[in-house]
């Protein structure tokens, strides 16, 4: 294995937490320190090659959204360099620089805030058969991978493992965090996507829809998890826009595709990814990086 590349971490002496579809979850005192692997997941199912630099690039482009985004909310992030983490992790510093951020300790929210700004996915599927989105009523006549006439705001469950997250109506996302935060959730939501967007536009990207999530912090909410990332969201060359077709994307519905095509069934075991679909995959999240950020690894 290429040493570059980390797969699982494994940190005797911090406590370790759990280990996500790419992130490994340590805690340090009453913060956490938040370790993003080279694991690639489809279909909520995890590979079994990881991306060379997938968490490099996962991170840095977090950290760029986490410091665009940090007037209209307030985030979790403490620090990304291992320099300033707690002692306990300087022997770790080669493996934690550049894919690791330490971050206050929140209480998350039980739901995931999507929003979508285009018409794809499982809400191109909805809108066909039912004229919406996650109930939400939309005009007719609009194609695949359309603009929506402003972007909507769809939460999810967020599920268990090797469960598939199932949207919810605001009235459902309401019963579960209360009025008042559903509605802040959702406002903040739809101004960090619309400021995403904006910027990602202005670079040659379109981002299609997003997930993001948020935390509790003595009783202040924060943005929290990754930020507007190929992970997250849908990212669309604007260049090679054109409505009323599946896009050509920086994210991994590259390999999405590349699955759906060998007609994998979506459950493990996955099946073992040629060498040229791993790099192909890596090209494309280094893009999205550099087109966003202007800097590389």
């Amino acid at each position: 294995m290429n040493p570059g590349i980390l797969v699982n971490s494994d940190f005797d002496d911090i406590k370790f937490l759990k280990r996500g579809k790419v992130r490994d979850l340590y805690e340090i005192d009453e913060r956490l320190l938040i370790v993003a692997s080279d694991r690639i997941s489809a279909f909520d199912v995890i590979m079994g090659e990881p991306v060379p630099d997938k968490g490099k690039i996962l991170t840095g482009i977090s950290l760029f959204w986490f410091r665009k985004t940090g007037l209209l909310v307030e985030n979790h992030l403490i620090s990304s360099d291992p320099e300033e983490y707690p002692e306990v992790c300087l022997k770790y510093k080669d493996q934690l620089k550049g894919r690791s951020m330490l971050v206050k300790k929140t209480i998350p929210l039980p739901i995931e805030c999507i929003v979508r700004g285009y018409l794809s996915g499982s809400g191109w599927l909805e809108y066909q058969s039912k004229g919406s989105v996650c109930g939400i009523p939309l005009p007719a006549g609009l194609r695949e991978s359309e603009k929506l006439p402003e972007p909507i705001f769809t939460p999810s469950t967020k599920a268990e493992e090797d469960m598939h997250d199932e949207n919810i109506s605001f009235d459902r996302a309401m019963q579960l965090v209360g009025k008042e935060v559903a509605e802040e959730v959702r406002r903040l939501s739809i101004k960090i996507y619309e400021l995403g967007r904006d910027n990602a536009a202005e670079k040659g990207i379109i981002i299609a829809d997003t997930k993001f999530e948020f935390g509790f912090k003595d009783h202040r909410l924060m943005l929290i998890d990754e930020v507007l990332t190929p992970d997250s969201s849908r990212f669309w060359p604007v260049d090679e826009y054109s409505p009323g077709r599946p896009q050509k994307s920086f994210d991994k519905q590259f390999l999405r595709d590349y699955l759906v095509e060998i007609n994998w069934p979506k459950k493990p075991p996955p099946p073992v990814l040629p060498p040229e679909i791993i790099e192909k995959t890596r090209e494309k999240y280094l893009e999205a990086l550099v087109k966003l950020t202007g800097r590389g690894l």
